[in-house]
């Protein structure tokens, strides 16, 4: 596979994750009538981190967000296995929770102040979903997606 394939799966897998990757926080705040975008807003504090407006925060944590989202697809797309993805991908999306929240995270108290266990579910759903889209895409086309469409 050529590294410019290489890292457009990476971006490609990066972006699904980034959707999807923020369903458990999301679900658990929703639940238990916490804020859902509170995450969100936490992450603004990375680019703008003497910031308090809430609207400039949200914007903010959506583009560190889509940043650090397409940035550890391309890294994972280049270093996780074809053999065994998902244990990998789980596995990096605990290392990246472990870097995001343990080392970057505890310098920001927005980000400190996140319940854990949720964040952890988003990075380790990120890594899943990022190497179920590589394989997916490393796969090639589906049978499925091969047969004529009537219209």
């Amino acid at each position: 596979m050529t590294r410019s394939r290489t890292r457009y799966d990476g971006l490609r897998a990066g972006a699904v994750a980034g959707v999807l990757g923020g369903a458990p926080s999301t679900a658990y705040a929703l639940l238990t009538g916490g804020d859902p975008l509170e995450a969100s807003r936490a992450a603004g504090t990375l680019l703008l981190p003497g910031e308090e407006r809430r609207g400039r925060l949200l914007v903010a944590g959506l583009i560190a967000h889509v940043a650090i989202s397409l940035g550890w697809g391309v890294v994972l797309a280049r270093v996780l296995p074809r053999r065994r993805p998902l244990a990998a991908g789980a596995l990096a999306g605990v290392a990246i929770a472990a870097l995001d929240l343990g080392v970057v995270g505890r310098r920001f108290p927005a980000i400190r102040r996140l319940p854990l266990g949720p964040q952890v579910a988003d990075h380790l759903a990120y890594g899943l979903v990022v190497a179920w889209e590589l394989e997916r895409r490393r796969s090639g086309p589906s049978p499925a997606s091969r047969i004529p469409r009537l219209r």
